[in-house]
């Protein structure tokens, strides 16, 4: 069975060990200091021995699309040509960097920013189909808005094309590979959901169908990048509202379906998450965030992009409800993961509520775990987001080569799923742990040196 320390191959590239650093939204935009903040934001992680950094969601296409403030787009290759400079930087490091490929479509800025929408009144969201009538109901109450251009179908091929073009781009910066954003509620998954995809061509009516996309995107990337490693998140829509409100959803059985799928179109690797349906908090499961919604310095930014004080308190008290719906869960897309395992010969890649070292080990099956089938893993990869905003250098503390490292140790992360990082994000404040706890745990930490690497 695989330790966390083993390295692995995806679609031909090694990575020196089974960790990595799941996307994270850096805020880091396109301007002349772009690079220097993915960096500064990526490369410590790196250097901490994290065998592949995930590079968060970067946009296929110069406008719209963007799900949040100060999201980087990869759509100009004089620009992701600067990028070489990061993952050269990666690279020195040992690990391996993947950037991943994204637009929101309909949980574009242009749908819930009121700021953004002023200053573009021309912009219209990317849809799949017309907005269901439950996203309509929101927009006639005056909650989100929405003013859609159903892609037509030589429209879709054209943004299939794009996402051929920027992985193209970054392969010839230096990225070792692709990874789609395809849950957490953008155009992937939108084309994937029977809650979205009411189309008549040969992108929806069935679900082979509304798997066509991302076949059509695999060809295209094959095209003009290469062979270069390339995968996908694969949604199930489990944690949705009830049944009366959202009837057409993917079930379980339906993501496990898509990524058999996948392999046999020929990605490489798939990373299975349960999702909703809309942008909520099931993709970042914890506490209400009470210390980022009462933060005196952002209130004026959360009343622009929320559009006023009064809605700003329905968004907050929206997501007071959603963090009892999707309290925090360890592990909590496992199931979900073995299942996808069992069914498919590629790396199956893990995340969701990891927060362990005993944790990781179970999922790769170096330790008995508590299912019917002790020994066998569940995964091929382990990887977290928002602990890398409280550790930068976690690495260091769960593997081996650190000298905070010791698999025999219940080590334990000091990111308290309290989701203070989250929420400033929709101002593009950039994505830091805010918690002044677990700040003082990690200075502590790194007065001890648990962040070093002794080849350092």
């Amino acid at each position: 069975m695989a330790t966390l320390e083993d390295p692995i191959e995806i679609g031909g590239v090694t990575i020196p060990n089974r960790l990595y650093r799941a996307p994270l939204l850096e805020c880091a935009g396109n301007g002349p200091d772009a690079v220097d903040v993915l960096i500064d934001d990526l490369e410590p992680a790196a250097e901490s021995g994290v065998g592949l950094i995930c590079q968060g969601a970067t946009i296929v296409r110069g406008d719209g699309g963007c799900a949040a403030p100060g999201m980087t787009r990869v759509h100009d290759p004089d620009f992701v040509k600067r990028l070489s400079r990061l993952t050269e930087r990666i690279h020195d490091h040992g690990s391996r960097i993947f950037v991943q490929l994204e637009h929101g479509g309909l949980r574009s800025m242009e749908t819930w920013h009121a700021e953004y929408r002023r200053e573009h009144p021309d912009l219209e969201q990317l849809a799949v189909s017309r907005p269901p009538w439950q996203l309509r109901l929101l927009d006639r109450l005056r909650f989100l808005s929405y003013d859609p251009h159903v892609l037509s179908t030589d429209e879709v091929y054209d943004l299939a094309a794009d996402f051929g073009r920027a992985a193209a781009s970054a392969v010839d910066a230096g990225y070792d590979g692709i990874h789609l954003a395809g849950a957490n509620m953008g155009i992937v998954q939108q084309f994937l959901s029977p809650f979205y995809n009411q189309r008549d061509d040969e992108f929806g009516g069935s679900p082979e169908a509304r798997l066509e996309f991302l076949a059509v995107v695999h060809d295209e990337i094959r095209e003009r990048a290469g062979d270069v490693p390339l995968m996908t998140k694969v949604p199930a829509e489990t944690p949705t509202p009830p049944a009366p409100v959202v009837r057409r959803k993917l079930s379980l059985e339906d993501g496990i379906e898509i990524a058999r799928r996948l392999e046999k179109i020929g990605y490489d690797a798939v990373v299975p998450v349960q999702t909703s349906v809309v942008w909520d908090m099931s993709i970042v499961r914890g506490a209400y965030p009470e210390r980022a919604w009462t933060n005196e310095g952002l209130q004026a930014e959360y009343d622009a992009a929320f559009g006023g004080a009064t809605r700003k308190r329905l968004v907050s008290l929206a997501n007071r409800i959603q963090s009892l719906q999707y309290d925090f869960e360890p592990t909590w897309n496992e199931e979900f993961c073995r299942r996808v395992r069992e069914r498919v010969s590629i790396p199956v890649l893990a995340e969701g509520g990891i927060r362990e070292r005993e944790e990781m080990d179970q999922l790769l099956g170096s330790v008995n775990n508590e299912s019917d089938n002790p020994d066998t893993p569940v995964c091929d990869m382990v990887g977290m987001a928002r602990p890398f905003y409280a550790e930068p250098r976690l690495g260091a503390r769960l593997l081996e080569s650190g000298t905070g490292g010791n698999k025999n140790e219940r080590t334990r992360v000091l990111c308290e799923s309290c989701n203070n990082c989250t929420v400033p994000q929709v101002t593009g404040a950039p994505g830091i742990c805010r918690t002044p706890d677990v700040l003082r745990a990690r200075g502590e930490l790194e007065r001890e040196g648990a962040y070093e690497r002794p080849e350092s």
